[in-house]
């Protein structure tokens, strides 16, 4: 019971920070509002996950100003490169403290990733919202050395694009995606046990699926 007044609890704060933070930033003249989504930007892609928190303002302060579209997408962005860069820094400095957060197995297999597919194991995920893990590819770019300006134009250039393209999506539907914000923060945890659920059940059909292939040998082999 004290579990789920927890958990509950966690998710209306997650709730009322995500949402009351967007209300202020609606209100805040744009000399305001910069440098806040710069913060923001940074923490969430640093130590802090604030999932989504960047992608619901941008959408809602372009929605409520069309006139914004041009410059500021580039705020989250440049914060988002901040982030990243700090990451990067601690996992080329080899804490170990920031290591143990990622598991041993994800990071080799990221590792693998890095080495076959280059910038584009950086770009892809920095393109893609959550769930898709990225703070991994971050870690795993500084931990393995990869260039850091190679590093921060990827990162630059990704993140423009992402949040360039809802800008660009809120300026041709700004109706709609007001009404749609609307019912996001009335279904919130609605949409919040969704994405959960379907997480869990991805890693639920992963374990199956490795346990089928382990299987399958040693019932050849007996």
């Amino acid at each position: 019971m004290q579990l789920f007044d927890w958990l509950a609890g966690s998710l209306q704060w997650l709730k009322d920070f995500v949402f009351g933070v967007a209300a202020q930033v609606m209100e805040m003249p744009v000399y305001w509002a910069a440098p806040v989504m710069v913060f923001i930007g940074a923490l969430d892609s640093s130590l802090l996950s604030l999932p989504e928190v960047n992608d619901i303002i941008t959408v809602t302060r372009i929605a409520k100003n069309p006139n914004e579209v041009w410059f500021f997408p580039l705020f989250p962005a440049i914060g988002s490169v901040i982030g990243c860069l700090l990451l990067y820094a601690i996992m080329r400095g080899g804490s170990h403290k920031i290591t143990q957060r990622f598991h041993p197995e994800a990071m080799k297999k990221v590792e693998l990733i890095f080495r076959r597919w280059g910038f584009l194991a950086l770009a892809i995920p920095a393109l893609l919202p959550p769930p898709l893990p990225f703070k991994i590819f971050v870690a795993a770019a500084g931990a393995l050395g990869y260039p850091l300006k190679r590093f921060a134009a990827t990162i630059m250039i990704a993140r423009t694009v992402r949040y360039y393209f809802w800008g660009i999506a809120a300026w041709f539907y700004r109706e709609e995606v007001l009404q749609a914000i609307k019912w996001l923060e009335t279904h919130f945890f609605i949409v919040i046990g969704g994405a959960v659920g379907l997480v869990v059940l991805f890693f639920i059909i992963r374990a199956l699926v490795i346990y089928t292939r382990r299987r399958t040998p040693q019932a050849q082999s007996s």
